[in-house]
């Protein structure tokens, strides 16, 4: 394939007539107060359990019910993008985000709460997306690792703030504040993006392929299902539900992918594979999120059980790391920028790893001071990987295939989080289980808060091993540049 020269590869932040600065406000507003709503309604759950009456299975559709929407919009929003301005897409996005919240907020009856909450979902799928196509529109290479830094900070601070947020919500004002607080922001964003926001992508129209969306939705939305319900059924994965969900899900995904690599035009090109940086950037992302999303639901358990500490204090006590997550995210970019990825993720991913056999060492009488060191530096070791192996990952590929990067990349996110969860969960539950039919006193509390520790210490094991081929993987990147400005060949390491 003949390549295209650098001077042909224009940007937009060089051009004089576009403010970028306008473009970014309008796209990191909306997106941060429609992240900050996958996690502020969490520890409403209860409270909403004895407003409307239902059973802990029921309410808990509030997040697998978001999750399994988002894992079902966000594959097509890579035709989306083609389709729709930049303009139109974000504030129609917007104004669906809009709508759901204040649906939910003048829920009369649970079952109006949750489709306020789907329909909220629906526009938090594709916000992740546009923002990432966007800027790498805007933005060249060299310059990219600053901004996806602050991407990084507000997907990272938004959920962090989260819960802390939720709870203090939740006390004084009641839970319709969790939507009413959201609702002024969100129309702020409508209303800025509508003066500011100018269109960046081009609309090229692709043929839509019914067939492809169908086994998208069911595929992808199947695989969340079945994932998220493992920990609802006393059999876990035994359960015919779960397996007869992800049976399915998987065979939606295949012929998804069968479909996608017979097209001309298809939903989600998955050439972007052949890029081998961005297949390395995908692993490496698939087991961060994985490592990561496990920490945030493993730890608590710990530390309410063996530790035997309240939910608030659990929560306070991983707030640190989560905060210096986020706030380190834009100098990682801007690191990312002067050095690449190579001095950056080696270091990190030997952290990693030490900090998993650290966390494989926790016990009943580890200090609550362990933990927050342990989690800080899990979070500094995520924020040094995560967003530069997606940055570089992105760089490689050629323009006309950033959407298509971009929401493979989204749609394994809720996917990748659904899957790490149930798994560390069920491995948690089995190690436990088979310490207790081992024990002479398996109902003495001692005895349960030490299979529970069991448990916890066979997770972070495991997330020890995939650490380690995560520092491997990381022995083996190079700076990337897109495929179409010059070739894709290793620089001086």
């Amino acid at each position: 394939m003949e390549k295209n020269t650098a001077t042909q590869y224009e940007y937009l932040s060089d051009n004089p007539d576009i403010k970028t600065l306008p473009i970014m406000l309008s796209l990191i507003i909306g997106a941060f107060f429609a992240i900050l709503n996958e996690t502020l309604l969490n520890i409403a759950l209860t409270t909403l359990m004895e407003q409307f009456d239902v059973s802990l299975p029921t309410v808990q559709w509030m997040a697998t019910g978001f999750m399994l929407v988002m894992g079902i919009v966000i594959p097509v929003s890579a035709l989306l993008i083609q389709w729709f301005t930049t303009r139109q897409l974000f504030l129609g996005t917007m104004i669906v985000f809009t709508a759901g919240t204040i649906i939910a907020a003048s829920a009369p009856t649970f079952g109006v709460l949750l489709a306020g909450r789907m329909i909220q979902a629906v526009g938090t799928g594709m916000l992740m997306p546009i923002m990432f196509n966007v800027f790498l529109l805007m933005y060249p290479p060299h310059k990219r690792g600053k901004v996806m830094g602050i991407v990084g900070l507000v997907i990272m601070f938004a959920p962090a703030i989260g819960p802390t947020l939720s709870g203090i919500i939740v006390e004084y004002l009641g839970w319709r504040f969790l939507f009413i607080t959201v609702i002024p922001f969100s129309l702020f964003s409508i209303v800025f993006a509508f003066f500011f926001l100018v269109n960046v992508s081009e609309v090229t129209r692709p043929k839509i392929d019914i067939l492809s969306v169908i086994f998208s939705t069911i595929g992808f939305g199947a695989t969340i299902y079945g994932f998220s319900s493992v920990g609802e059924s006393e059999s876990g994965f035994a359960s015919p539900e779960v397996l007869l969900s992800i049976a399915v899900g998987l065979v939606g995904i295949s012929l998804f992918v069968y479909r996608q690599l017979r097209l001309d035009e298809p939903i989600i090109d998955l050439r972007v594979f052949k890029y081998p940086m961005y297949r390395h950037a995908v692993i490496m992302f698939l087991i961060i999120v994985m490592t990561m999303f496990a920490s945030e639901i493993i730890l608590p358990i710990y530390m309410q059980g063996p530790l035997q500490l309240s939910a608030a204090t659990a929560g306070l006590l991983l707030l640190p790391g989560s905060l210096l997550n986020g706030a380190l995210s834009p100098f990682m970019g801007q690191l990312f920028d002067k050095v690449g990825p190579r001095p950056m993720m080696i270091p990190a991913t030997l952290i990693l790893t030490g900090t998993m056999f650290m966390m494989s060492r926790l016990d009943t009488s580890t200090s609550v001071w362990v933990i927050v060191v342990s989690f800080m530096l899990l979070m500094i070791s995520v924020s040094a990987i995560m967003m530069p192996a997606q940055t570089n990952g992105l760089n490689q590929l050629p323009k006309n295939m950033y959407p298509h990067g971009t929401a493979v990349v989204s749609t394994l996110q809720p996917l990748a989080g659904a899957i790490g969860v149930s798994v560390f969960i069920s491995v948690l539950n089995a190690r436990q289980a088979s310490f207790l039919s081992n024990a002479d006193a398996p109902n003495d509390p001692a005895t349960v808060n030490e299979a529970m520790v069991a448990g916890v210490e066979l997770v972070y094991f495991i997330g020890f091993v995939i650490s380690i081929a995560a520092f491997l993987m990381a022995l083996r990147v190079y700076r990337a540049r897109p495929d179409d400005m010059v070739d894709a060949q290793p620089e001086t390491k």
